[in-house]
């Protein structure tokens, strides 16, 4: 058991694997999807909700995954052996991250390709005067005429819309967009260039697993806190930057009563901590044994959501500058996602002196902020399979190859002239409700089938310090509670897919939902195999399944400890 752990790898030291963890939670969301959310849903208002599902949800949930992984000190398939039962769970991940990072890399391409398109002197996306401008173009640099056309033309047609230069580069230019995701069209060559450079770093960077990935967080972790503070320093100092950071934080108390604000919290609490992905679970478990999860547990998610408020400064203070410049309304100019990021942001960054320095900082923090999650996710997938096929760990090198060379293909498709449609529409559908359903079924798992009391007393065991009752009574109610109001708010608000406003056809969603439906399928399925697989009657097969087997710590000396003081009952106080 002592060799298999150490043929698995583990982490040089605890700064790689916090520095591997706020690499994972802090991602692109942090930017293009809180400040928006905030903003809509009352402000500084929105913090009440936030904060709360914080403390009840989301950290209850960290702890949990880190405890589980580093525990074990297995992946988030093998994990399961707490529940064997419940293994298709683990399957779920991998199917998910699969799907998830074929698409996500290409996402990271687009800053790549505006980072070199931004090494000029004056930045392509100043004017209406190249190439790939249509008549429908229009400059909004303080002229009142350009921008009532520009807000009159939003109740037009989507083709008839008057678009600014930065739109119709990233549309034009970057994307070179069909009219729709049934017209996919040839490669956009630009972009698959980008996205076999993205692929060629994240494999050089993943290549030697925890080894290679703890030295390259010490700069993709840290390097995008540094831009951030830059560009605040540089946004707060603009004309119109106080009324933007006014719009984002001023309180709407009325909002607080609006169940959707309160679901809009804890979905954003939920993904972007990133609990049910699987990659928690498994940067704990190469983590020392004895290591405090539970002060990571705390601190990690607390500077995950103080990075997200942070780059709301950031954005708004150079969306009030956007407004002061063009006469556009902040509401207006206020987007999310890659609206917000590829259009909105970059066509203020055009207004200001030295632009294209500012444009390179911010292409490169989208970057890294991006990369870190790819990095998670891919071992995730890669520490599954040889968790569960340990004998290929001599391979490891080059089944790490294999699988960003598959993924690489698959995310072919998504460098096309219709890519950014499927980009939109497994973002919406492939994890959206299924990662949920897979923490709902991790924590029935734990604290009602394995045990609340029983998981306390290994987790004690492991870091040597109580757990307060406080923990047992958010894991065993208020986390399952909010999980399953996470999971049917997400459906009830759920709203079928659009991009630029044009609606998608009907196989199209369909596509969607079974990109969904792929990765809850295993559950079920897994149950089926397992219980038409073993001996006995049915609630005999049953009970043998939802016992644990073979859980315990990885290290043989830390089993024979734990098995002991089991043995003798002294496992809740028992301290080295």
């Amino acid at each position: 058991m002592a060799e298999a752990k150490r043929a698995r790898g583990h982490w040089a030291s605890k700064t790689e694997f916090i520095l591997s963890c706020m690499g994972y939670a802090i991602g692109l969301g942090n930017v293009w999807r809180f400040p928006y959310l905030c903003y809509r849903n009352g402000g500084g208002a929105f913090l009440v909700p936030y904060l709360l599902m914080l403390a009840l949800c989301g950290i209850p949930l960290f702890f949990l995954e880190v405890c589980l992984g580093q525990f074990s000190g297995t992946g988030c398939v093998t994990v399961f052996k707490i529940v064997p039962l419940l293994k298709g769970a683990g399957i779920a991940i991998v199917v998910i991250n699969f799907i998830c990072t074929a698409y996500y890399n290409v996402i990271l391409s687009y800053p790549i390709l505006f980072l070199w398109k931004s090494l000029s002197s004056q930045l392509p996306w100043e004017g209406c005067q190249n190439a790939w401008n249509t008549d429908r173009c229009l400059e909004l640099r303080g002229d009142g005429r350009a921008t009532e056309a520009f807000l009159n033309s939003s109740v037009m047609a989507h083709s008839e819309r008057y678009r600014t230069p930065a739109d119709e580069f990233f549309h034009n230019e970057i994307l070179q967009i069909s009219d729709g995701i049934d017209q996919l069209g040839g490669i956009v060559w630009p972009l698959f260039v980008c996205n076999l450079v993205a692929w060629i770093i994240i494999f050089c960077c993943i290549a030697k697993g925890v080894q290679s990935v703890g030295k390259v967080v010490y700069f993709t972790a840290t390097f995008p806190f540094l831009i951030l503070a830059i560009l605040l320093v540089r946004g707060v100092t603009l004309p119109g930057a106080l009324d933007g950071i006014r719009f984002y934080i001023m309180p709407q108390w009325s909002q607080l009563s609006n169940l959707k604000v309160w679901a809009d919290a804890a979905i954003q609490i939920f993904f972007s901590l990133g609990p049910g992905w699987g990659g928690i679970v498994n940067m704990a478990s190469y983590n020392q044994f004895k290591n405090n999860t539970k002060l990571d547990s705390i601190l990690i998610p607390l500077i995950n959501c103080g990075t997200s408020i942070f780059a709301g400064f950031v954005v708004f203070s150079v969306l009030g500058y956007f407004s002061h410049q063009t006469g556009l309304p902040v509401a207006t100019a206020a987007t999310g996602g890659p609206g917000l990021a590829f259009i909105t942001y970059p066509e203020a960054i055009s207004m200001l002196p030295l632009a294209p320095l500012w444009a390179c900082l911010f292409f490169s923090m989208l970057f890294l902020l991006g990369i870190d999650t790819m990095f998670v996710q891919i071992e995730a997938i890669i520490s599954s399979v040889l968790d569960v096929f340990p004998t290929l760990r001599s391979s490891k090198l080059p089944i790490t190859a294999a699988t960003c060379f598959l993924l690489f293909l698959l995310s072919t498709s998504c460098v096309t002239r219709g890519g950014m449609y499927l980009i939109q529409l497994f973002d919406w559908y492939a994890a959206s409700i299924s990662v949920i359903l897979i923490c709902i079924v991790e924590v029935v798992a734990v604290a009602w089938i394995y045990g609340c009391d029983n998981f306390v007393r290994d987790v004690q065991f492991m870091i040597d310090r109580k757990v307060e009752r406080c923990w047992r009574v958010l894991w065993k109610y208020v986390t399952p509670i909010l999980l399953s109001f996470i999971f049917f708010t997400t459906i009830a608000y759920n709203t079928e897919v659009t991009y630029n406003s044009l609606s998608y056809p009907r196989w199209a969603i369909a596509v969607g939902w079974v990109s969904c439906g792929a990765s809850m399928i295993c559950i079920p399925a897994f149950v089926f195999y397992r219980l038409a697989n073993s001996k006995g009657s049915l609630m005999t097969r049953l009970r043998n399944e939802l016992k644990p087997q073979d859980w315990g710590p990885a290290d043989a000396h830390d089993r024979e400890l734990w098995n002991a003081a089991k043995t003798n009952d002294t496992l809740v106080d028992y301290l080295y």
